[in-house]
């Protein structure tokens, strides 16, 4: 349970953007997302600038585009109601292959997919180069509040444990003639789905009674002057992809 619990996104690597701490990436993640969402949709080419910073950070942290595309495949429902909009906005319209377009609606699409897939992008980055561990650590020493640390390290310690439990409950189904697959047994798999709830929220409460019993008092041990954590120089390193963004950003808003 001690375990690092790194993820399926994780890939493990010495490269220098897993060498430095969580709390700059996370923070340089953030920052280069806010530069993105505030620049104007219609310049185009600052974009295209983001998406250099992006492959830069990848080539650094050794993470293949192939693998960033597949993953980006998340983000297909918000490109679908991107591709509506064309169609469906109001105001002034173009012809596009013998298509009638909003204009305003293909500026709308082109801002939901650009900034989706950057802020996607960025999101992946932070996912490859960090374990979930760290994730929590380096926003623990961001300050971020107390309770949603610990809801989320207790999620991530025992996420596997209700995984366990949810598999060996659909072999017990399946070894019973179960097989959720046909309609008339959706009811035996919500029951199933209830039980599996009622079973988290016991095991819940004796982890929660057991931890009081070893002097538990609603806060975890403070990580935030710990071992590891970024040097002034790791911070100024981890900002230079969000300066950049930020200055695209700001020429971007001048110009436009």
């Amino acid at each position: 349970m001690g375990a690092g619990h790194a993820h399926v996104l994780y890939r493990e690597s010495g490269s220098p953007v897993h060498r430095l701490p969580p709390e700059v990436k996370i923070a340089a993640m953030v920052a280069f997302t806010i530069a993105v969402v505030a620049t104007p949709r219609e310049a185009i080419w600052a974009f295209g600038a983001y998406a250099l910073l992006v492959a830069a950070v990848a080539a650094l942290a050794r993470v293949d585009a192939r693998w960033l595309l597949v993953r980006s495949t998340i983000e297909l429902p918000f490109v679908l109601f991107a591709v509506a909009l064309p169609f469906l906005g109001a105001g002034e319209r173009v012809e596009v292959l013998g298509l009638g377009l909003s204009v305003d609606g293909l500026y709308g699409g082109w801002n939901i997919v650009a900034k989706g897939t950057l802020g996607v992008w960025a999101s992946l980055l932070l996912a490859a180069t960090t374990t979930t561990r760290d994730l929590i650590v380096g926003l623990d020493r961001l300050r971020c509040p107390q309770i949603l640390t610990q809801i989320a390290t207790f999620m991530l310690r025992y996420l596997d444990v209700l995984v366990g439990e949810a598999r060996r409950m659909r072999i017990a189904r399946v070894s019973r003639g179960d097989d959720p697959r046909f309609l008339w047994q959706l009811r035996g798999f919500a029951a199933g789905i209830g039980a599996l709830f009622l079973r988290a929220y016991e095991r819940g409460e004796r982890v929660y009674l057991a931890m009081l019993s070893r002097g538990y008092t609603g806060r975890m041990p403070t990580v935030g002057q710990g071992a590891g954590a970024a040097t002034t120089g790791q911070w100024l390193v981890a900002a230079t992809v969000p300066i950049l963004a930020g200055s695209v950003a700001a020429t971007a808003a001048v110009l436009t």
